[in-house]
Formats: structure tokens, C-alpha cells, sequence
């Protein structure tokens, strides 16, 4: 019997999912275990693997189609089997694509400007499907590597297809254009991008955190110079490279243990002091912002951190990270120091009572002893959580912070 195959959830947070690469068509045979579409959700972008078996009779969803949960993808069953009856009965349909980006331009004049036009290099409106151009993947290559807009190149294969022939005369055309028309100056324009899963959810969640969580802020300056005479050290016989960064989660780590408060979380009705430390880390993606989560941190050694850290890294720029690595937070770092900023506060990240927003070290000079030296200063920014930590709880944490890194043997006893 016919049915319909339906969008899961594929994070505890989805709400809906763009289909990335749609891996089906009319006709395949669809067995458990195979990858039905690349999936981009709130999080990352997933391989959807099939449960059931039969054959493709009809497919609701396209690239590029945003999808609820449980909206129809598709309908499988017997070939040749009638399926027109779950069409027209399912009323979960797929959200409307969003519109790819674009450039539009607009002018104040009343009547619309004049764009003169070379002879040599005519303006033609490629065909178009669904707001995209239909071009043959060959073609596309050839006009990116030589910088060739490919929408205003007219086609010549089947149904106004752009192929290999069409983008190369346009290459003939622009070797031998001998001058171009001056461009209009003025003018206004602007470029939409549709927002992606991950960035509707980050937008929602930290909106949610900064208006609804009343938010402080305490900083203190860190002096580095022996965390990093202590790394120099470690790193000449560490397996795996330490970072200024992996010395922060674990400092934070042992910091949280003795300051438990900091390690908590507001419900609303009642607050969770949190007996287990887990820290995420921040990590910068082209997308947003993922926090992958460092489990039991305070019991790991500096070196474990190190090749965590790392490999959660890599795994978030390429993707692969999977909903249980984003998952048990009970403590956030954010350290920007890497790219030059020396100070900033962060938004707590939910469920969160506090967050730690890490800068990057500076040269000052400094009295010490009467004589004026050279010294590493860091500075550090924790957002609290008001309705959960007070200003001294805070302050003892950032203290505790502070001897840890000041004093780096401390955190190898």
C-alpha cells in the first residue's frame, strides 16, 4: 500500500528543514539505510537515511524547498500503485522555496534610468526555472572561473538551456569588445540572502536569552605571563598542541567546581545547580554560530581538552557535527582573542546562567617591584544571569579564574 514519507526531526530544536540535495527521483527504489535528501536544520546540515522500503511513486519536495516536520517529501509504494488519494488528503505542504539571493537596484528619479548597453556584449534573459538558471554544470564552471554573470547569457540548448558552446562565445565577445559603456553612478542597491535555519534559531534563541534574562557584567584583567611560559612548556611534550583557549575551559572548568553557583541554570520555578560540568565552546561557522560541548571538562586532562576542542573544530566547519555534540551545556566560553579583540561582552547562551566572553592578550608595561617590565595582560567578561547569580558569586568565580591562570601548576594538581 502507498505512503507518504515524511520530513523527521532531526534536532531536538527543528521546526522545519531546507532540503539541501533532494537524492531520489520518480522510479528509484528506496530501501533502509539509503539517503533520501541532505537536510539543513537548525544545527546542521544532515543525511536523512530512509527507514522503509518500496519504490518512488511521487516526490513533493525540490532543492532548495523549505519543509515542516512531518510535511511530505514523497510517496513510495508498489510500482504502477495509485497514489492520487494521499495528494489531495495530506494538507502538511511544503513551505514555499525561499527566494535565492539577489541584487536589485532601485533610483530616486520618477521615471526609471536609461542603461546603455555596449553593442558588443547584449543583454540577454537566460531561462529560468523556479528563479534559477537552467545551465548545464559544465557551463557554470566556465563562466565562474572567468567571471562571466551567467544570467545574462542567452541559451542555445533545449528549452533555453545555457551549455558549454553558449558561455564560450560569450568569452569570443568579451576578448573583443573594444570599450564598454560608462555605468550609471547613483544608484541605490542592496542584496537579499533568506535567512538559514541555523541563523532563524540563533536570532530566536539569543533574543530570548538577552530580553528575557536580566544580564550583567563583571571583568578583570588576567596577568599571562606564566600560562604562557607553562604552555611553551607543556606543548614540548604534549600529544596534542595546547591553545590559550584550551587553558581557559580548563581553568574555567576547576573554577566551576569551586564556585558551583556559576554552574546553573534558571526554570523558571525553581533553579538547577548543575553537580557536572560541561563547557561549551563557541566555534565561528560561515552560517552562524555552533557550541559544540565539552562533557565532564573539570575531570578531563589539558591535553584530552586540546584534542577535543580541535576535533569538535573541524568537525563544525565541515559539518559534521551531530545534535548530542550540541547538546548539555551547562557553562559557555566565547573567545574572540584570536581575532584581535581585546574586550566584548556575550549574550548567555540558554540554558545557561552564565557566560564567559574571552579577549585577547596584550603587551602593557607594568610596575612590579618598584621596576617597570613587560607584561601579558588578558582581560575576561562574565555575563550573569541576574535572578541567578549575584555580583559577588560572580566576582569570587572571575578570582578563582585568575589564581588558576596566573598560576597554571595549580590546575595540574
Amino acid at each position: 500500500m502507498a505512503s507518504v514519507l515524511r520530513l523527521p526531526r532531526m534536532s531536538d530544536t527543528m521546526e522545519e528543514g531546507v532540503i539541501a540535495s533532494m537524492k531520489i527521483k520518480v522510479g528509484d527504489t528506496v530501501k533502509p539505510g539509503m539517503v533520501i535528501a541532505e537536510v539543513e536544520t537548525d544545527k546542521a546540515t544532515m543525511e536523512w537515511e530512509s527507514f522503509v522500503s518500496g519504490t518512488v511513486l511521487h516526490v513533493t519536495a525540490k532543492d532548495g524547498d523549505t519543509i515542516p516536520v512531518e510535511g511530505m517529501v514523497a510517496i513510495l509504494g508498489k510500482p504502477g500503485e495509485d497514489f492520487q488519494a494521499l495528494l489531495s488528503g495530506d494538507s502538511a505542504k511544503p513551505a514555499a522555496a525561499a527566494a535565492p539571493s539577489k541584487t536589485e537596484t532601485t533610483s530616486s528619479n520618477t521615471n526609471p534610468p536609461q542603461v546603455m548597453v555596449a553593442p558588443s556584449m547584449p543583454v540577454a534573459t537566460a531561462a529560468t526555472t523556479d528563479g534559477r538558471v537552467k545551465a548545464s554544470p559544465l557551463a557554470k564552471t566556465i563562466a565562474k572561473e572567468n567571471g562571466i554573470d551567467i544570467s545574462t547569457i542567452a541559451g542555445s540548448g533545449e528549452e533555453g538551456r545555457i551549455i558549454k558552446k553558449d558561455i564560450e562565445a560569450a568569452l569570443t565577445t568579451k576578448s573583443g569588445s573594444v570599450s564598454a559603456a560608462p555605468s550609471i553612478a547613483g544608484q541605490e542597491s542592496y542584496t537579499e540572502v533568506a535567512v538559514s535555519q541555523m541563523r532563524k534559531t540563533i536570532a530566536k534563541r539569543l533574543a530570548e536569552s538577552k530580553f528575557g534574562a536580566p544580564h550583567f557584567y563583571l571583568t578583570m584583567e588576567i596577568c599571562m605571563d606564566e600560562a604562557m611560559r607553562a604552555r611553551e612548556s607543556m606543548n614540548q611534550t604534549s600529544p596534542t598542541k595546547l591553545s590559550f583557549n584550551d587553558l581557559v575551559i580548563k581553568a574555567t572548568a576547576m573554577s566551576l567546581r569551586q564556585n558551583p553557583v556559576i554552574n546553573s541554570s534558571w526554570l523558571g520555578d525553581k533553579i538547577r545547580y548543575n553537580n557536572h560540568i560541561h563547557i561549551g565552546m563557541a566555534v565561528a561557522v560561515e552560517e552562524g554560530l555552533l557550541v559544540p560541548v565539552i562533557k565532564f571538562a573539570d575531570q578531563l586532562s589539558l591535553s584530552q581538552i586540546a584534542a577535543s576542542a580541535k576535533d569538535f573544530a573541524e568537525k563544525a566547519k565541515g559539518k559534521k557535527l551531530q545534535p548530542n555534540d550540541m547538546q548539555g551545556n551547562t557553562f559557555t566560553i566565547s573567545n574572540l582573542g584570536m581575532m584581535g579583540i581585546e574586550e566584548f561582552t556575550a549574550i548567555i547562551n540558554p540554558p545557561d546562567a552564565c557566560i564567559l566572553a574571552v579577549g585577547g592578550i596584550k603587551k602593557v608595561l607594568a610596575l612590579k617591584d618598584g621596576d617597570i617590565i613587560e607584561s601579558n595582560m588578558m582581560k575576561v567578561t562574565l555575563s550573569c544571569d541576574h535572578r541567578v547569580v549575584d555580583g559577588m558569586k560572580g566576582a569570587q568565580f572571575l578570582q578563582t579564574l585568575k589564581s588558576l591562570l596566573e598560576n597554571p601548576v595549580r590546575m595540574l594538581i
